[in-house]
């Protein structure tokens, strides 16, 4: 078997992707799917810790919008990001995976504590360790959650898993002809304003050297494939020369 090209990872997962095709809520079809990737990756010894959005069941920007006050929905988003790593951790634990979810919010009758150094054990005693509530603040977003646990487990890269198969320099459901990246600078994203993750992600990755793979997780054994360091999706990191 071919030995894993990461020792601990973090994967990001919207809340749109834990939908389907529905308005909103959650498609435990999907859910499922997921673990089971989840599961084979972490089964071959990858510390593997999660990073989960809210955005299929509220979305704290576009609640304010709509006239809740935004710290308010930014608290109701990150609730929700809990009921996801819920779910998430249930569609594990099923498949035999010993998973911890741990809140940047407190609340012990249901979920853990973000603790740094519990959660790094977790790891390395072979645990799924899904991170829910963000970062515990209002106004950011779990993207930049993702880059932050990230940089205090000391990952070596971000993967986010999502529908498509990369980064493209234009929308490729809207423009037939949008060209897909294989490898991409920090910069060029910035500059470019790709859709990848928020800026204040996107910048905390490439301050402290911390490299970001987008991929489709939907795809049967694409986590696999990334994890064994085959050259799917896009490649986000500060590129020499």
């Amino acid at each position: 078997m071919t030995t894993p090209a990461y020792r601990r990872i973090v994967l990001k997962l919207s809340g749109d992707i834990l939908k389907g095709g529905a308005e909103g809520g959650i498609n435990f079809e999907i859910v499922e799917r997921i673990a089971r990737e989840i599961a084979s990756t972490s089964g071959r010894g990858v510390e593997t810790a999660v990073v989960v959005g809210g955005g299929n069941l509220i979305r704290g920007a576009e609640a304010a919008r709509a006239g809740l006050d935004r710290i308010t929905a930014d608290n109701m988003g990150m609730l929700s990001t809990v009921i996801n790593a819920m779910a998430l951790q249930n569609a594990l634990e099923i498949l035999g995976i010993e998973t911890r979810v741990m809140s940047a919010i407190t609340i012990t009758e249901l979920v853990e504590p973000f603790i740094r150094r519990r959660a790094i054990r977790h790891l390395e005693k072979g645990r799924v360790v899904i991170f829910a509530a963000g970062t515990g603040n209002p106004f950011f977003t779990t993207d930049t959650a993702a880059a932050l646990r990230a940089g205090q487990i000391e990952a070596e890269i971000i993967l986010k898993g999502t529908k498509v198969d990369g980064v493209y320099d234009n929308d490729p459901e809207l423009v037939k002809d949008a060209v897909k990246f294989d490898e991409v600078d920090f910069m060029e994203v910035i500059r470019r304003g790709l859709k990848v993750m928020d800026l204040t992600a996107i910048t905390f990755c490439r301050d402290y050297n911390i490299p970001i793979l987008v991929f489709n997780i939907l795809r049967p054994g694409n986590l696999d494939r990334v994890v064994n360091g085959h050259s799917i999706g896009t490649v986000i990191s500060e590129i020499q020369g």
